[in-house]
């Protein structure tokens, strides 16, 4: 942003610069308008609007969003800041341009104090707008002694302009689109993200602190046939079946939680911290155990992760322990319209306790993971019923001993097994695959993501909102389009350093279902 304004004669200006010459142009008598978005792709639209938002005042200043905070996937921006900011310079109707360093618009009005804030038709009815941001906007600029106007011409949508010419997605992924979009619209989709807010949520399994320690390789030992490592930071995340609930919350207007924390005291804080306050939280504390933390050492540079190391308690729930879990579960559980279990096969979630959980729920949406304390240990098989399972590959294959047989002559084994309607089985980068068992019918959908930052916590942000979609009986391949959009946004930034947003989510489904 500094380089872009550096040039002599650039109507791109920083915020600061376009503050000081906004309050100097108000001082001589002169009007400001602003104009604030995307603009990832200009069409005659953006042009047109540009033009009448100027018969507002006499001084047009257009700002764009940051490429960070563009909320449309990560495909998007289809162009990079300064090529956008660059693009609108080029227009003579436009005489100041700048980059918002904010997510909404909100903060930028207020620093900024234009006389009017012009957006365009599609932004009138305010119940239209997914994030609700337009509403805020409002109050920021009317603070401000400022009004709030709409252009009424032609609109497009650069979305769709960019989705139907600028292949930013896979060929395949692109026909999905295109076929998904012919048969829903995305206020099909949004009003049923919508609907999860009345469903009351219980998630269960154990609580997990993720912690990363980014280093710096040294070289191996002088002395010791070892690497040698130097720390440079550390950064903890509330995982396990914390960023579950941190998910569903945002969704759900009713969230709660139940799960086994350690009795020392240590991570007390940080988990009442990092815990969304709207959750419920029934945290009972385990004899003689620490807090579950998973300690992974990653190089700074390459963000490549070196060593994990544990610290768990996974021997047996002592019976005063599993007698308490019990008592909670079978209280609290009818409560509930879902309830989510996800079991890491770490000892809180005994045999004792899964039918106690299968016995007593309403809707049961179900996932256990194998990883490095539990491989070859944990079993599906000790929940005897289930509404919906959610399981990867790579586990469903352990779970049956079959490595190399097509899906479809797994899946329903397991259906009927534990008698459950609906499985969906995640596969990585090849997207998911979902089973009805009533009607026998399979249906894939491809990933969504682009590049991928980190893998972990994709698998819990998709069940989390898979199982809201599944208890509200919605198509399976809404269900799997929704999942995979959010394994997308969670792949996309650091393990659970963000939780899904319920806009962020809208508008990425949005801007994928417009063609």
């Amino acid at each position: 942003m500094q380089q872009l304004s550096a040039r002599e004669g650039s109507k791109i200006l920083t915020l600061d610069q376009l503050a000081d010459k906004i309050a100097e142009l108000k001082d001589a008598g002169l009007k400001i308008v602003l104009c604030h978005g995307v603009f990832d792709l200009l069409h005659i639209g953006h042009l047109r609007h540009f033009k009448q938002a100027k018969r507002f005042g006499d001084v047009l200043v257009v700002t764009i969003t940051e490429d960070k905070f563009v909320n449309k996937g990560p495909h998007r921006p289809a162009f990079p800041e300064p090529l956008r900011a660059e693009a609108l310079e080029d227009l003579s109707v436009v005489d100041y341009v700048g980059i918002s360093r904010w997510p909404t618009a909100t903060e930028l009005i207020k620093k900024l104090k234009p006389n009017y804030y012009v957006k365009g038709q599609d932004y009138a009815d305010a119940s239209k707008d997914v994030t609700g941001g337009i509403d805020l906007e409002r109050e920021a600029i009317e603070s401000m002694g400022g009004e709030i106007a709409f252009t009424d011409d032609i609109t497009y949508s650069s979305t769709s302009l960019i989705n139907r010419n600028i292949p930013v997605h896979s060929a395949e992924v692109g026909d999905y689109l295109q076929s998904l979009s012919s048969k829903y619209e995305p206020g099909d989709i949004s009003a049923l993200i919508e609907s999860m807010k009345d469903q009351k949520v219980l998630v269960i399994g154990e609580a997990i602190i993720d912690e990363y320690v980014y280093c710096e390789a040294l070289g191996k030992s002088a002395k010791e046939p070892m690497l040698a490592i130097k720390r440079i930071s550390d950064e903890r995340f509330a995982g396990g079946t914390l960023a579950v609930a941190n998910n569903i919350v945002n969704f759900s207007n009713s969230c709660g939680l139940i799960s086994l924390i350690g009795d020392d005291g240590v991570y007390d804080e940080f988990l009442e911290d990092s815990l969304n306050e709207r959750v419920t939280a029934h945290l009972l504390k385990r004899d003689s155990s620490p807090t579950i933390v998973k300690r992974r050492f990653v190089d700074n540079y390459y963000f490549s992760k070196l060593l994990s190391v544990y610290e768990i308690n996974d021997a047996p729930l002592t019976d005063s322990d599993e007698d308490a879990l019990c008592a909670l579960l079978e209280k609290e559980i009818p409560n509930y319209d879902v309830v989510v279990v996800v079991d890491f096969g770490h000892s809180m979630l005994t045999p004792r306790v899964a039918e106690v959980i299968s016995g007593n729920a309403k809707f049961l949406a179900l996932n256990t993971q194998s990883n490095a304390g539990s491989i070859g240990f944990q079993t599906i098989f000790k929940y005897k019923t289930a509404n919906y399972i959610c399981i990867t590959e790579n586990e469903i294959r352990l779970e049956v001993r079959d490595k190399v047989s097509d899906l479809r002559n797994i899946i329903p084994a397991l259906a009927k097994q534990i008698d459950c309607e609906r499985i969906v089985v995640t596969r990585g980068k090849r997207g998911s695959m979902g089973f009805e068992r009533s009607s026998g019918q399979y249906v894939e959908a491809p990933a969504l993501a682009g590049p991928v930052v980190d893998r972990m916590g994709a698998g819990d942000a998709f069940l989390a909102i898979t199982s809201i979609c599944a208890a509200l009986k919605s198509p399976m391949d809404v269900m799997q389009f929704i999942g995979n959009a959010v394994g997308a946004q969670a792949v996309s930034t650091v393990g659970h350093r963000n939780s899904i947003g319920k806009p962020t989510l809208l508008k990425y489904v949005n801007s994928l279902l417009s063609y």
